[in-house]
C-alpha cells in the first residue's frame, strides 16, 4: 500500500495549499466505470468464446458472436450506466427543489431540523446557534446541508455522458483483446482457444491490479480475485456449451 510522506502532507495541508484546493471544481471519477467496463466487457466476449469452442463450433462463429456481443452488450451497459446516474442526478435535485421549497414555506421548521442535526453533533448554546444562523443565512448553503446531514447524499452529481462513454470505450477495448487469436490465419483452433484465454487471464488480472493502484489495494490479491471472477463465468460458459452440444447431439466442426 502507497503511503505519502510526512514532509509531503505537511506541504499539502499548508494553508495556502488547502485554500487553493478547496477553490478548485471536484474532479470527476470515471475510474469505477472503466474498471467496470473493462471487467464486464471480457467476461462477456470470453464467455461467448468459451461457450462456442464447448459447444464445438467454428471459430467463425466465436468471433463473429463475439463481436456482436461485444457492440450491442457494450452499448447496452453505457446506455444503463448513463440512464443510472441521469436518474440519481434527478433524484438529487428534486430532494433540491423540496428542500427549497421548504425552506420557503415554513423556514422555522427547517432551521429547526439545524438545529437538531448539529445538536446532535454535540454542539449546544451559543455555539450552536450561531452554527444555525450560519448556514440559514446563505440558501444554497441551507440545501446544501440538508442534502448531506438529513438525506445523506453528496450535492455533487456525475456526468452520465462521461460515464457512459469511459463504460463503452473500456468495455469496447478490453472485450476485444480475447478475439484477437481467432483473427489469426492459420492457427488451430485449439491454439486460438488456448491463446485467447491467456489473453483473458492477463485482462482480468491487468484490470484487478490496475483497481488496487488507484486504490492503494495489494496488486496480487486484487488481480487473482478479478481474475477468479472472470474465469468463473468463462467455466461456466464452456460447460454449458458443452453440455448442450452433448444433449442435442451438435457435429464439431
Amino acid at each position: 500500500m502507497r503511503h505519502d510522506s510526512d514532509e509531503k502532507l505537511s506541504e499539502e495541508h499548508r494553508p495556502e495549499a488547502i485554500r487553493e484546493k478547496l477553490s478548485r471544481p471536484a474532479k470527476e471519477n470515471v475510474a469505477s466505470d472503466v474498471v467496470l467496463g473493462g471487467i464486464d466487457g471480457c467476461v462477456t466476449t470470453f464467455a461467448v468464446v468459451s461457450g462456442v469452442v464447448g459447444a464445438g463450433f467454428s471459430p467463425v462463429v466465436a468471433l463473429v458472436l463475439g463481436f456482436a456481443n461485444l457492440i450491442a452488450d457494450g452499448f447496452s451497459m453505457a446506455v444503463s450506466n448513463y440512464e443510472s446516474i441521469k436518474t440519481h442526478g434527478e433524484f438529487i435535485q428534486s430532494i433540491r427543489d423540496t428542500e427549497q421549497e421548504h425552506i420557503q414555506k415554513i423556514p422555522e421548521g427547517e432551521r429547526e431540523e439545524i438545529r437538531q442535526i448539529f445538536q446532535n453533533k454535540g454542539f449546544t448554546g451559543e455555539t450552536l446557534e450561531k452554527i444555525v444562523d450560519t448556514i440559514s443565512a446563505d440558501q444554497q448553503l441551507w440545501i446544501d446541508t440538508m442534502l448531506i446531514e438529513e438525506h445523506g447524499v453528496q450535492k455533487t452529481n456525475r456526468n452520465p455522458v462521461k460515464a457512459a462513454i469511459a463504460t463503452f470505450t473500456s468495455f469496447v477495448l478490453v472485450g476485444s483483446v480475447p478475439l484477437i487469436p481467432f483473427m489469426i490465419p492459420g492457427l488451430e483452433p485449439n491454439l486460438q482457444f488456448a491463446f485467447s484465454a491467456c489473453l483473458a487471464a492477463l485482462m482480468f488480472f491487468s484490470i484487478g491490479a490496475l483497481k488496487s493502484r488507484l486504490f492503494d489495494k495489494p496488486v496480487f490479491r486484487s488481480g487473482i480475485s478479478t481474475l477468479f471472477t472472470g474465469g468463473t463465468a468463462a467455466v461456466l460458459a464452456f460447460m454449458v456449451g458443452f453440455v448442450l452440444r452433448e444433449i442435442f447431439g451438435i457435429s464439431v466442426l
